[in-house]
């Protein structure tokens, strides 16, 4: 970005957009491109201080009657030198017609010569007028070897700290993600509240990366304490998963392999499809944010939508690597194929960008999506290359059913002998893993109710007082398992090496 920024004021672009929450960072890069190549003098304006020289006192440099912007940028017309003018959160006057005038007066005056104006804002608004004449750039986040300047700096203060290379290293890859600012303040916090900077304080500093994902408003960062063992069968999905566990490494890297994109999971709602996206994160040691499409769209402004969802992949990007879960995006993207006639284009707006997203980006976020509702997924979606995989998780067999059986009663007692599980797993034949779970709570609230333990009758007399989905909904479950036999992968290992020897 540095390079492309100095470029761009070389090649006397008069009017660049600079997208970023770090002014100071950003004036000290712009300061150093200014006295490298030119020189060129620098100049700041804020609503608040008007126009002043950049790394000089306020009184001295300070010019009067510039506070608004109007004479602001006729002040930097009437300029002969060669100098840079940094404006901060212009973004509000957008909608003025006087300064939107005086930015392209600005642009015409300064064709030929060495000045440029650099828009400075967290915000990108750009008016209408003047979309032909910006560049606009997005101002990286601090990198490693950035972060590293800063964590030096807090382990000289904290004289006791002895860190490893393995432990320094470690830190820094947690806060990857976060400006130099939001850096400083929790290695700072690490010291006081452990006394010292060593690698166990790393779920300190990826707490601030918790907030990070809270302040977005989009993204919500999901905790799991469960692990993969906590899922009943499924074991085919689980190899694939533990085969991958080590792909983000840098020896993964060197191997030669690409980084993972995603994985799409469809199958019968209640089978463990949300609950495998949630313990990977654990498995893998990542960050788990889920996507909430609801919070994306919103009406109150035209292009508000596709902002939010730029935010929100931007912020996963910021601190990847990381999952992004997406639940049941069949609901999310059902209906973009017709949204003009419903939303304006809105859906497929979104739908367009999510794709060309997930096509071209180069950071390491992998997206987990699940899916009840093949039918309603765009073919764009499911086409080859999108997903690194696509799982079909089906209602439990025999051995699963057992096996989900023995996981939710060993969450409950210690001592789960006195229970007949293969007449349990009989019992049971069409539940999905979630209505096996109902029945043993509601089992228990039985028993519980009567002032006893609960038994293996409670359990069956649940069980056969339930009607489960695989009935309700007979052809929805049908026709999901005739369309996945044939186009996606299947979760169960059983099924899986069938259709190999099948084939």
């Amino acid at each position: 970005m540095r390079e492309e920024l100095s470029v761009l004021i070389q090649s006397q672009y008069p009017l660049i957009y600079l997208v970023t929450f770090e002014e100071q960072r950003a004036e000290q890069t712009i300061a150093a491109i200014a006295q490298k190549k030119g020189p060129r003098r620098l100049y700041t304006w804020t609503m608040t201080h008007g126009i002043m020289e950049y790394g000089q006192g306020r009184n001295a440099t300070q010019h009067n009657n510039t506070l608004s912007p109007e004479a602001a940028l006729d002040w930097t017309i009437r300029q002969r030198e060669p100098s840079i003018f940094v404006f901060k959160d212009l973004h509000p006057f957008k909608d003025s017609a006087a300064v939107t005038r005086g930015l392209r007066d600005a642009i015409e005056s300064f064709k030929g010569t060495q000045k440029t104006i650099i828009l400075m804002s967290p915000v990108q608004e750009i008016p209408v007028e003047l979309e032909k004449e910006v560049v606009v750039l997005d101002f990286t986040l601090p990198t490693m070897s950035e972060l590293n300047q800063v964590l030096s700096a807090e382990l000289d203060k904290a004289r006791t700290s002895n860190i490893t290379t393995e432990g320094r290293e470690k830190l820094l890859k947690a806060a990857l993600g976060l400006t130099r600012d939001e850096a400083e303040k929790v290695f700072r916090k690490s010291r006081v509240m452990a006394g010292r900077l060593t690698e166990a304080e790393v779920d300190i500093v990826l707490s601030e990366k918790k907030q990070l994902i809270r302040r977005n408003g989009i993204l919500d960062y999901i905790e799991e304490d469960e692990t993969l063992d906590s899922v009943g069968g499924l074991d085919e999905l689980k190899h694939w998963l533990r085969q991958r566990s080590n792909a983000f490494t840098e020896r993964a890297r060197e191997y030669g392999l690409p980084q993972p994109k995603g994985m799409l999971i469809l199958g019968v709602p209640g089978c463990g499809k949300s609950l495998i996206a949630k313990t990977t994160a654990r498995l893998w040691g990542l960050p788990l944010m889920r996507l909430d499409m609801g919070r994306v769209y919103d009406g109150s402004m035209v292009g508000r939508s596709e902002a939010n969802l730029r935010n929100a992949l931007k912020t996963a990007e910021s601190i990847s690597p990381a999952i992004l879960f997406i639940d049941e995006i069949d609901k999310a993207f059902a209906g973009s194929a017709g949204s003009a006639d419903s939303d304006g284009g809105t859906s497929s707006r979104i739908f367009g960008s999510f794709l060309t997203w997930m096509q071209e980006k180069t950071s390491p976020v992998f997206v987990m999506a699940t899916a009840n509702r093949v039918e309603r997924l765009p073919s764009e979606f499911l086409r080859k290359g999108r997903f690194d995989e696509i799982f079909f998780v089906d209602l439990p067999n025999e051995e699963e059913r057992k096996e989900i059986f023995k996981i939710h009663l060993s969450k409950r007692r210690r001592d789960v002998s006195r229970f007949d599980f293969e007449q349990l797993t009989k019992v049971c034949e069409g539940f999905s893993g979630a209505e096996i779970e109902q029945g043993l709570i509601s089992a228990m609230y039985e028993a519980f109710a009567q002032g006893r333990e609960f038994n293996q009758l409670d359990i069956i007399a649940a069980i056969r007082s339930t009607l489960p989905l695989s009935k309700t909904m007979s052809e929805q479950v049908t026709a999901l398992r005739d369309w996945a036999r044939q186009r996606a992968r299947p979760a169960a290992a059983s099924v899986a090496e069938y259709q190999r020897m099948e084939f």
